[in-house]
C-alpha cells in the first residue's frame, strides 16, 4: 500500500500591497483581505490532502509592497501522486493567483522542520520617495501608490546621510517602533547592518520631463520592530527638511521610548518595499 508523503516548500512571492490589509491573513468576515488569504486559496486549489496553512516570514502592513517576501507551506498529495516539482508549483500557484497583483517567483523543497520566519538570516527594505514636486498630484501615474511624494522640497542630503549612519549598529530601537499587542514580547534591541540613502530611479524619469528627483533609503537587519522602517524613514526625511537636527536623531535613539517619537512623522506605507529575505544556501537544498 502506498503512503502519501508531505512535502514542505519555501516559496518566494511579490505583491503590490495597495489593495490588501497587509500580508497576514484576515478573518473571513473582514472586507479587505490579506495577501496570505489569497496564497492559501491558491494552494487549496491544488487539492492537497492536508489542511492548508501558509507561514509568512516577514509581516508587512496595509499598503506596503514586496518584491521578495517568503513563506513555507506543507503540501500532501494523494498516495498515487509524487510531490510537486518546484517549478510546477510556481506555475500552478501563479495560474490561480492571476487575478491578483501577487506572483510566486521561486520555490524550494526544504526539510520538514524548516521555518521561513525563524531561519531567515536578514531582511532588506527599500523606501522610495521623490522630491521636486509642487503638489503630490504631480507624481507620474506609473508611480501611483509606489512612492512618497514630498512637496516643495529641497533636501539636505548630507545631513540625512549623517543621521542615517547613527542608526547603523546594535541599538535599542524602542523609540522607532510603534506600539502593538506584540510590544511586550519583542526585544527592542536590533542590529541594523545597513541604513543607506542614494539616488533612486524611475521609468518615468527618463520619459516624463519634469524635474523630479527619486531617492531610496535601504535598511537591512535580521529583523525589524513594528513600523520601525517607516519611523526611521520619517525621521531621516525630517532631517533632510530641516525639521529635525542630526543630534536629535541621536537623542531619539537614546530616549528608548516609543512615546518620544514626534507625532505625524511616520512615513506613509506606499513608499515601502520588502526587497529581500535571505537564507543560508544550505537551508535551500
Amino acid at each position: 500500500m502506498l503512503h502519501s508523503s508531505t512535502a514542505r516548500y519555501l516559496i518566494f512571492f511579490q505583491y503590490a500591497g495597495t489593495k490588501y490589509s497587509g500580508v497576514m491573513k484576515t478573518p473571513a468576515d473582514q472586507a479587505v483581505e490579506g495577501v496570505e488569504n489569497h496564497l492559501e486559496s491558491a494552494v487549496r486549489k491544488l487539492k492537497p490532502v492536508n489542511e492548508v496553512s501558509v507561514s509568512i516570514s516577514s509581516r508587512t502592513d496595509a499598503g506596503v509592497h514586496a518584491l521578495c517576501n517568503s513563506a513555507h507551506v506543507d503540501i500532501q498529495r494523494r498516495a498515487d501522486k509524487p510531490p510537486l516539482l518546484e517549478q510546477t508549483l510556481v506555475e500552478a500557484l501563479n495560474f490561480h493567483l492571476k487575478a491578483e497583483p501577487i506572483r510566486i517567483t521561486r520555490a524550494y523543497r526544504v526539510h520538514s522542520d524548516f521555518h521561513a520566519r525563524y531561519q531567515a538570516m536578514s531582511r532588506t527594505y527599500v523606501y522610495r520617495f521623490a522630491s521636486g514636486l509642487r503638489h503630490h498630484t504631480e507624481m507620474p501615474v506609473t508611480e501611483r501608490d509606489l512612492c512618497w511624494a514630498l512637496r516643495d522640497t529641497r533636501l539636505d542630503i548630507n545631513a540625512m546621510q549623517e543621521a542615517s549612519a547613527l542608526l547603523v549598529g546594535t541599538h535599542d530601537f524602542s523609540t522607532f517602533r510603534a506600539l502593538n499587542s506584540e510590544t511586550p514580547f519583542k526585544n527592542p534591541v536590533k542590529s541594523l547592518e545597513t541604513a543607506r540613502l542614494e539616488p533612486g530611479a524611475s521609468f518615468s524619469q527618463r520619459h516624463f520631463h519634469r524635474d523630479i528627483q527619486f531617492w531610496e533609503l535601504t535598511f537591512k537587519s535580521r529583523s525589524f520592530l513594528y513600523r520601525q522602517v517607516r519611523r526611521m524613514t520619517g525621521a531621516l526625511v525630517a532631517v533632510g527638511l530641516g525639521r529635525l537636527s542630526v543630534s536629535q536623531i541621536q537623542e531619539l535613539l537614546e530616549a528608548r521610548d516609543s512615546l518620544a517619537f514626534p507625532n505625524n512623522l511616520t512615513a506613509p506605507a506606499r513608499g515601502l518595499f520588502l526587497t529581500n529575505v535571505q537564507y543560508r544556501d544550505a537551508d535551500l537544498g
